[in-house]
């Protein structure tokens, strides 16, 4: 694996860090490579949870706006999101098991969106989110303009969007934009028991919780009702049920192995 990106194996869970501190874990297309293939492998039945987070003092820039210096000619920006951001946020929302982002001082344009395509966000009190598309002419990406209206509501998110003014993370935790803001010396700590945690739950629940959530943005309330019926079957075909619901009958701590059948 590239070194722009640190990959850690625990036991059940996987953890990976943005590694370009020197540019605060900006973009380029190694590490968008070495992420790729990452979630390749956290996608395998193995691994049962997936924590993000950035080295140094900062979580992520967005693009590395370094790597447009010479170009000749207007770049296609549109070819760039469809060869690396819309995959890996599509690679995010689709992973069969929670992810979790560790949110370390500022996560600003894409790399603020990267974090809110994850499942749970927990960010350092000293973080920043940053929608900082509008000051150098851009839209936002990334999946922002469908994320941010849905968290914060579309007033919000029009002023976030076209002022580009920073979302303190106690901020962004009384919006609902993410889950919860921490002490910054806790951060790590507390995402690390997080992920630990979440990969000794029932994974095919979890993973069936994400595509109900995935499924209602577009869906009427019968539609849902319909995807929740039918998720709520596959549920109920999983060991992990059977075992949730033995352990419950039992007053025993139960024991999910993570696994379809």
């Amino acid at each position: 694996m590239s070194d722009v990106l640190l990959v850690t194996r625990h036991e059940g869970w996987m953890e990976l860090t943005l590694n370009r501190p020197e540019r605060l874990n900006a973009f380029n297309e190694a590490l968008h490579a070495a992420l790729a293939l990452a979630l390749a492998e956290a996608a395998e039945e193995s691994w049962r949870a997936v924590l993000l987070s950035g080295a140094g003092r900062g979580f992520c820039a967005g693009q590395d706006l370094g790597d447009r210096a010479g170009a000749e000619g207007p770049p296609d920006l549109g070819e760039t999101l469809e060869r690396f951001y819309n995959p890996l946020v599509r690679r995010l929302r689709r992973l069969q098991k929670p992810v979790i982002c560790a949110v370390n001082g500022v996560a600003a344009g894409a790399g603020a969106n990267i974090a809110l395509a994850c499942d749970i966000v927990l960010a350092a009190r000293s973080a920043k989110f940053i929608q900082s598309f509008a000051k150098i002419g851009l839209v936002p990406d990334a999946g922002g303009s469908f994320f941010l209206p849905r968290l914060v509501g579309e007033a919000r998110a029009r002023g976030l969007a076209l002022l580009g003014e920073p979302v303190a993370a106690e901020q962004a935790e009384r919006w609902g934009m993410i889950w919860k803001a921490v002490d910054d010396a806790a951060l790590m700590s507390e995402a690390r028991a997080l992920a630990a945690h979440l990969a000794t739950q029932p994974t095919q629940g979890l993973a069936l919780t994400k595509a109900a959530f995935n499924a209602s943005a577009g869906n009427s309330l019968d539609e849902q009702l319909n995807v929740e019926r039918d998720l709520q079957r596959a549920a109920g075909r999983t060991p992990d049920y059977r075992e949730g619901v033995t352990a419950f009958v039992a007053k025993r701590a139960p024991r999910f192995t993570g696994r379809p059948a």
